[in-house]
C-alpha cells in the first residue's frame, strides 16, 4: 500500500492507483501506476472487482498483481511511504472502498 502525499486523504493509506491513458490497456495502466507510485514491477493477473459510487464519475478496476522486480519505495510526489501490510493489521485507510477491496481480495484467495 502507499501512504498518500496528496489530497484527498493525505497521510492515509490506499492502493497505488491512477488513470488509464487513452489507447492504453487497463492491465498496462495497472502495471505503470504501481511502478510510478511504489517502484515495483508487477504483472496484472486477475480482476478483483469494479468499484463505483453514486454521483462519482470514477470507476475503479482493481487487479491482483504479481511482483516481478523493482524495489518497494515511495517512488513519486504522490507517495509519502510504501509498505506491505498483513490484512489483519492495516493502517488507517484513505477511502471506504479500500476495506471492501481487501475483503473481496481475501474472498478470492481462500
Amino acid at each position: 500500500m502507499v501512504q498518500r502525499a496528496i489530497e484527498p486523504a493525505i497521510g492515509k493509506w490506499s492502493f497505488p492507483s491512477g488513470y488509464v491513458n487513452r489507447g492504453e490497456r487497463v492491465e498496462s495502466a495497472v502495471e505503470r501506476e504501481v511502478k510510478e507510485e511504489c517502484g515495483l514491477n508487477v504483472t496484472a493477473c486477475e480482476l478483483v472487482g469494479l468499484y463505483s459510487e453514486q454521483d462519482n464519475p470514477i470507476v475503479l478496476a482493481v487487479y491482483e498483481t504479481r511482483v516481478t522486480g523493482g524495489e518497494l519505495s515511495a517512488a513519486d510526489h504522490e507517495t509519502l511511504d510504501a509498505q506491505v501490510f498483513d490484512p489483519s493489521t492495516l493502517p488507517e485507510l484513505a477511502f471506504g472502498h479500500d476495506s471492501q477491496i481487501v475483503g473481496d481480495w481475501l474472498s478470492m484467495t481462500r
